[in-house]
């Protein structure tokens, strides 16, 4: 797309920040200081000495922050400020026209959702815990308020999107999509030692790798995780990620637990196929995950995003094999991929893009899958989940994703948060509604999946 046409507007959009201190917020906070179109007036996390710190940092005017503790002191702010508060709620009555959500709170993020959209406040919505659960409806009630409900570029979730609508635009039988995970594997062929890049600086002895570092088919991948499975696993994160993208697309979880397979990416094209292609697929149309294998001079597919799909020409395969694609073996595939997302410095394009062209609401949006929790050992009545960590997980439950008539009585995982059991979950059984109990400051936040869930089934796949 060439968006050289949305440089020309004049007109400033109106921006409020949730979740501006750290992580995505904080890369936005850098990023929007650089895009004349959009003026911040105003950010919010729970600590205002850190947004008010984060502002300063990332070289905003010092003179035109203010601090504000109630709607009393906003008002009397002047026009051109910048105010800090640590009350959400206050976020919304700001006279802004678009709110980045990007707290992870899933309390949070529904509540600036659902007031915002219905009171004609666009709602770019990182947080994908929140909309796990509650995309379906804020979809809905975006189209039905003439609002937009965005997911935010920078995330993968909406740059894998992008990149699939873009293929279907261009006639692409696409049969899988997916993303890499947060880390890789990287091997180091000189020392013979290999290190997860989860930021632990951990060295391990694998000069075995290489026995398995060229891949031939499906046995090369066992050989892998045979070397490599006590660092694997699945990640909520990476869960949660798919869970977004199944649900605006239509595209079935590949397996519950997705396949992590430990590949190259010069290998997707083989690897992301139907079995009967000599591939780890079941069927075609799915949405999975893969870990990154690559030596230590080489750049990373950093958390980026592909595409699969079919080649019937073959002229065209020698044709693309020739510029150096990623091909497979037999010439029945190609894979495109986009190896990077940047977090909040790209979020700018989800915003102009939803402000000057409405780009983002998808009303048939469904709840294709949930993502769900299955208990790791067994649980006894009476305790309460915690969501915790920079990954979003929950001691002794493992995030799964199931098709939504395979998930029956599940209670989406990031629903669980704070919440306490009444029944005894035994190790391997899913919690379901029956098992938890809702207090009265919950309820509010179940009922948007609820709606969601009571919109018609079917879903317009594009």
């Amino acid at each position: 797309m060439d968006y050289t046409k949305l440089l020309d507007y004049d007109k400033k959009i109106k921006l409020g920040i949730v979740g501006a201190s750290q992580g995505f917020g904080y890369t936005s906070l850098v990023q929007l200081k650089n895009v004349d179109q959009i003026d911040i007036r105003i950010v919010c996390s729970i600590d205002i000495d850190a947004s008010y710190n984060a502002l300063i940092e990332s070289g905003y005017n010092k003179e035109k922050i203010v601090i504000c503790h109630n709607a009393e002191e906003m008002k009397r702010a002047d026009e051109s400020a910048l105010i800090v508060v640590d009350d959400y709620k206050l976020v919304l009555e700001s006279g802004i026209s678009a709110v980045l959500e990007a707290t992870g709170n899933m309390d949070v993020g529904t509540y600036i959702a659902e007031n915002a959209l219905t009171n004609g406040i666009n709602v770019y919505m990182v947080s994908k815990e929140t909309d796990s659960f509650s995309g379906t409806y804020f979809n809905q009630l975006a189209h039905e308020n003439d609002t937009v409900y965005a997911l935010v570029n920078g995330d993968q979730p909406r740059n894998l999107v992008d990149l699939y609508s873009w293929g279907k635009l261009l006639g692409l039988n696409i049969v899988a999509a997916g993303k890499s995970s947060e880390y890789d594997f990287v091997f180091d062929r000189d020392s013979g030692k290999l290190t997860y890049t989860d930021g632990k600086e951990v060295y391990h002895d694998k000069p075995e790798i290489m026995n398995a570092w060229e891949y031939e088919d499906t046995s090369t991948l066992q050989q892998r995780f045979e070397s490599l499975k006590e660092l694997t696993g699945t990640i909520a994160a990476d869960v949660c990620e798919i869970n977004l993208v199944s649900n605006v697309t239509g595209l079935l979880p590949a397996a519950p637990g997705l396949n992590y397979p430990i590949a190259k990416v010069n290998e997707l094209a083989d690897i992301f196929v139907p079995k009967e292609d000599g591939g780890i697929l079941d069927r075609s149309g799915v949405v999975d995950v893969f870990y990154q294998l690559r030596e230590k001079n080489e750049p990373s597919f950093a958390g980026g995003v592909f595409i699969v799909f079919e080649l019937n020409n073959e002229i065209m395969v020698d044709l693309l094999r020739g510029k150096g694609h990623v091909i497979s073996k037999n010439g029945k595939y190609g894979c495109i991929y986009q190896p990077y997302h940047m977090m909040g410095l790209e979020a700018p394009l989800s915003i102009v893009l939803g402000e000057r062209l409405g780009v983002g609401t998808r009303n048939d949006t469904r709840q294709v899958s949930v993502m769900a929790g299955v208990a790791e050992e067994d649980i006894k009545a009476g305790h309460t989940f915690t969501v915790y960590g920079h990954h979003h997980e929950i001691k002794d439950v493992k995030p799964q994703l199931f098709e939504i008539n395979e998930a029956k009585d599940a209670v989406p995982f990031y629903l669980l948060n704070n919440i306490t059991l009444k029944n005894d979950v035994n190790k391997g059984e899913v919690i379901g509604f029956e098992d938890i109990e809702v207090n009265s400051t919950q309820k509010n936040t179940f009922k948007v999946y609820q709606k969601g869930l009571s919109l018609e089934v079917g879903i317009k796949s594009f």
